[in-house]
């Protein structure tokens, strides 16, 4: 008799922790692939497309500064002259070589000179002109490339000591480096055309190209560098300036669900969703793709057409919970 009881018992505590087994009420929706126009934007800083450090390969007094900053200035222009000193005693060397070159080569014609004199004094006034050509482009230095002057460290009469005198940055052309995920890889060409925009600007987009992509992707950020050009003809963008970059990728089919189905990991940046397995709640981490409104791409092996995703009462689901399913 204790042994029937018992199983009566039982028996009744098993049928009241089915009846009290907890049951969520969600809407849920069949997961459909759908196509896509594939872009991924990324944001990034503004580089002149040339910056020219001007710092001379002679130490010494810095007699006079052309410009300041601000200043625009075309290729060949005049920026800083060093001391002339040495320069001019060097070009002054030079004249008289040239002069004794002369005349032993007019001995030699006649044999009152050796060819060995003549090859000894050819040799030093060759040595000298490479003196003079390097003291003429580090005394008089000029601009290497059209600009504007975007730092000066010194003023006329200071010891020059190392730190460039001016920094010369082109600005009617722009690059900028932007680092892209590793799934698009494949994707990236150079010569392809991209877009830029700027929070300065809301109302403009800004043409560029993508002129070199990296070969090597880093190990720890799972990206790589792609080098973009920039067009800058009327000036409106500057270096320094944030901007976001937006890169067509073409068409493609993807797993696209609303927005607020997808759950994050409280105090991490870990996304999953739910989904209905048998009746039953099953959490999936997932990754974000593109976002379009108020949808967003998911990925993960386990998202594919024909799931059925829970989209509304998800907040309150645990892996495994049963569901009623509302329609």
């Amino acid at each position: 008799m204790l042994a029937a009881l018992a199983l009566i018992g039982c028996g009744k505590k098993q049928a009241t922790a089915e009846e009290d087994e907890r049951v969520e009420q969600v809407r849920t929706t069949v997961l459909q692939p759908r196509e896509i126009e594939r872009e991924i934007s990324v944001s990034t800083n503004l580089q002149g497309y040339l910056t020219q450090n001007v710092a001379p390969s002679l130490t010494g007094k810095i007699e006079h500064i052309y410009r300041e900053v601000g200043d625009r200035v075309a290729k060949g222009t005049d920026l800083v002259r060093m001391d002339q000193t040495q320069y001019k005693t060097t070009k002054i060397s030079l004249g008289n070589l040239e002069i004794e070159k002369n005349r032993v080569e007019m001995l030699l014609k006649t044999g009152s000179a050796t060819q060995q004199q003549f090859d000894q004094l050819e040799a030093q006034y060759n040595s000298t002109k490479e003196q003079l050509d390097f003291l003429q482009t580090n005394t008089y230095v000029k601009a290497p490339f059209s600009g504007v002057i975007s730092a000066k460290n010194y003023e006329d009469g200071e010891l020059y000591s190392g730190q460039p005198i001016l920094v010369l940055t082109q600005i009617d052309k722009l690059k900028a480096l932007v680092a892209v995920p590793e799934t698009y890889f494949p994707k990236f060409k150079a010569g392809m055309k991209l877009t830029l925009t700027s929070e300065i600007y809301p109302d403009q987009v800004f043409p560029a190209t993508v002129e070199v992509v990296y070969p090597t992707i880093d190990a720890s950020s799972h990206t790589f560098q792609v080098k973009i050009v920039i067009p800058n003809g009327k000036n409106l963008l500057r270096p320094g300036m944030y901007v976001t970059t937006t890169i067509g990728l073409g068409k493609a089919n993807a797993i696209v669900a609303p927005y607020q189905a997808v759950e994050k990991l409280v105090g991490a940046n870990d996304r999953y969703v739910f989904i209905n397995e048998n009746g039953r709640a099953k959490r999936v981490a997932v990754e974000l793709g593109q976002r379009f409104d108020q949808n967003v791409e998911i990925i993960a092996s386990e998202i594919k057409p024909g799931v059925e995703l829970v989209t509304t009462g998800q907040h309150k689901l645990v892996d495994g919970v049963k569901l009623n399913i509302v329609k």
